[in-house]
């Protein structure tokens, strides 16, 4: 099965661009985007062949998530069941015989760290619920994880250092969340390999110098190595600030 993940940066924008020639070029079984910064109504998605989940967030033209797949799921479930972390739209749920599938647009923690509290608390709480998730069955939740896990995760580590995305606090919360039974899919099939990107600033030319960030993944129940196949990043594909990541499973 191919799954996709994209933070779409508006998901109305950026079907003026290029989104539906991606959509249909990839083929999908599941494809999950983030910060699709639109409430229910605004738009129409005709893909025939797949089922729509959507999760709006309260504040408008903020947040946002989707998922588009071709197999219909047992049960949906959106957000976490935690009122405090429900009101952004963040997080959908599918169930499956043999599996769940979540897309997550995790908080970020934006200028010198003002929201590192709430999203410390986001990170312990999303931690247990895809734990719980695992003691059922397999798990595979994709998205912007908005961290950088190492120092090869982003160009410039040292003057990025404490910022959002890449401080000590975020940096462990997901090393305990890969400790907790998880795999980081696409440092599995590429555990050094440097210069592999999923998101780059608009401003200084990042794209264009490679000067990025990933901070999009694929991560997976430690059950599920033996059936992954492949993991990329799909650093061509414009229209966001964020590309595609993809995970091929047997």
């Amino acid at each position: 099965m191919k799954f996709i993940s994209w933070n779409v940066n508006g998901l109305r924008a950026i079907l003026k661009k290029n989104f539906m020639d991606v959509f249909e070029e990839q083929d999908a079984d599941f494809f999950c985007v983030q910060e699709t910064k639109l409430q229910a109504g605004q738009v129409d998605l005709e893909l025939p062949g797949y089922h729509q989940y959507w999760n709006y967030a309260d504040r408008k033209g903020y947040s946002g998530t989707a998922i588009f797949t071709k197999h219909e799921p047992l049960t949906v479930r959106y957000g976490m069941d935690i009122d405090e972390h429900d009101h952004e739209g963040r997080l959908i749920t599918l169930e499956y015989p043999d599996f769940y599938v979540v897309t997550c647009y995790t908080p970020n923690s934006q200028t010198k760290l003002k929201r590192l509290d709430y999203r410390m608390r986001w990170d312990t709480a999303f931690r247990n619920y895809v734990t719980e998730l695992y003691k059922v069955k397999s798990v595979i939740f994709c998205g912007d994880l908005n961290v950088a896990h190492e120092a090869i995760d982003l160009k410039n580590d040292q003057s990025n250092h404490h910022n959002a995305g890449f401080s000590d606090e975020e940096r462990e919360q997901f090393t305990q969340l890969l400790k907790a039974g998880f795999t980081d899919s696409f440092r599995y099939f590429y555990p050094d390999q440097t210069g592999s990107y999923s998101w780059w600033s608009y401003r200084f030319n990042a794209r264009a110098n490679n000067a990025g960030w990933r901070i999009d993944y694929f991560v997976t129940s430690n059950d599920l190595q033996p059936k992954l196949t492949r993991a990329s990043i799909l650093n061509d594909i414009m229209g966001s600030d964020h590309c595609p990541v993809v995970l091929e499973t047997n």
